[in-house]
């Protein structure tokens, strides 16, 4: 019976269709490498040409499994490992090609699969703490200018000659882009795991008795001081907290000059009706997701009234997780005049120590924010 469950949670149709792109990736490479001269009359212009539709045919399907998985509601642990493994074999195997016939030299390449690496190194030591780090717009503007770079790329030489020069500048400007934000997103990724690494403190540290190193008292005095130092208000849209954030905040004596006020929102319906939060999102994604965070607190600044909010949702547990979003699962979002930034953590403990380690994560993301 166990073996029959695992089954069925891994061949799911989002993740066969993952598996096929894995499984086509070789047949793009002997495509693009295989010496069809010596068997049909075919210019290396046409193979590049097929080579470049095989490719977008791949880049596709990575849209599918992710609908998919979404709107089926199968998003599972080996789809998560597996797809994002389906995008950098697809685009390092096409680097390594274009290398291969002296299209492309080696250090875009070598730039390319460095950041990889260095990011898998930060993902591996983020998953040994419990911590998932959020991806930003970089990333993936980073797939897709890479993806396009490595189309322009395999077809530049595939049409009229006098049509060359102005392919081979638009092939070396996209992959110029493509190389930016390649650099930008592993320094994005490295400044929100920096106190991973060591270079600034964790926002769950505690000491050596367990206990968090800065205590919630102290942390909202610190950021109640900065907020009226700035002139700034604040407000918070709380869901497992009930309205610890707002609790903590308001026993600062003269908070009520820049706390204006919190919105306690435990149920779907009042995140819908408090907060303004998207009814499709939620019975998409689910009230733990990054995305309805991000409108909690868009719906708590605006209609408070304040500069900054913050917003709460996740799991407490003992009961209530899932393969998506485990116990102890919180989703943050901090919203400012000018952006929405939002980040997820996995705390371990009891339904109150995750409660109180999200009370502590949430007060240090609003000082961040005031610094």
């Amino acid at each position: 019976m166990g073996q029959q469950q695992t089954r069925s949670e891994v061949w799911t149709p989002a993740n066969i269709v993952t598996i096929i792109r894995i499984c086509l990736v070789p047949v793009f490479v002997v495509v693009l490498l295989a010496p069809w001269n010596h068997f049909f009359d075919v210019s290396d212009g046409v193979k590049g040409l097929i080579a470049a539709a095989i490719f977008i045919l791949i880049s596709c399907t990575d849209w599918i499994d992710g609908y998919l998985a979404r709107s089926r509601n199968e998003v599972t642990d080996f789809g998560k490992f597996m797809d994002p493994l389906a995008d950098k074999i697809l685009v390092t195997a096409a680097l390594i090609s274009l290398v291969e016939l002296q299209v492309l030299p080696a250090w875009p390449v070598l730039i390319i699969l460095a950041r990889e690496f260095i990011v898998s190194g930060v993902r591996m030591v983020a998953a040994s703490k419990g911590s998932v780090i959020a991806a930003s717009w970089y990333g993936k503007a980073k797939t897709v200018s890479q993806i396009f770079a490595i189309i322009c790329f395999l077809v530049k030489d595939s049409f009229f000659p006098e049509a060359s020069g102005a392919l081979f500048v638009v092939s070396w400007t996209v992959m110029v882009v493509a190389l930016v934000l390649t650099i930008i997103s592993m320094m994005d990724y490295l400044s929100k795991a920096r106190h991973l690494l060591g270079f600034k403190p964790s926002r769950n540290a505690k000491d050596g008795n367990g206990t968090p190193a800065r205590s919630t008292a102290s942390l909202a005095q610190a950021v109640i001081a900065k907020a009226a130092d700035a002139h700034v208000t604040i407000s918070t849209a709380e869901s497992l907290t009930g309205g610890l954030i707002g609790a903590a905040l308001t026993s600062v004596p003269g908070s009520s000059s820049v706390f204006l006020g919190g919105i306690m929102s435990y149920a779907n319906e009042a995140k819908e009706n408090l907060l303004g939060v998207n009814p499709s999102d939620l019975a998409q994604l689910g009230p733990v997701s990054e995305q309805v965070a991000c409108q909690m607190a868009q719906g708590a600044r605006a209609r408070l009234n304040s500069q900054i909010a913050v917003a709460v949702t996740g799991v407490a547990g003992p009961d209530g997780g899932s393969e998506a979003t485990p116990v102890g699962t919180v989703c943050f979002a901090i919203s400012t005049p000018s952006e929405t930034r939002s980040f997820t953590q996995c705390f371990k403990g009891s339904r109150e120590e995750v409660r109180q380690a999200t009370v502590i994560s949430a007060l240090q993301a609003l000082e961040e924010a005031l610094c």
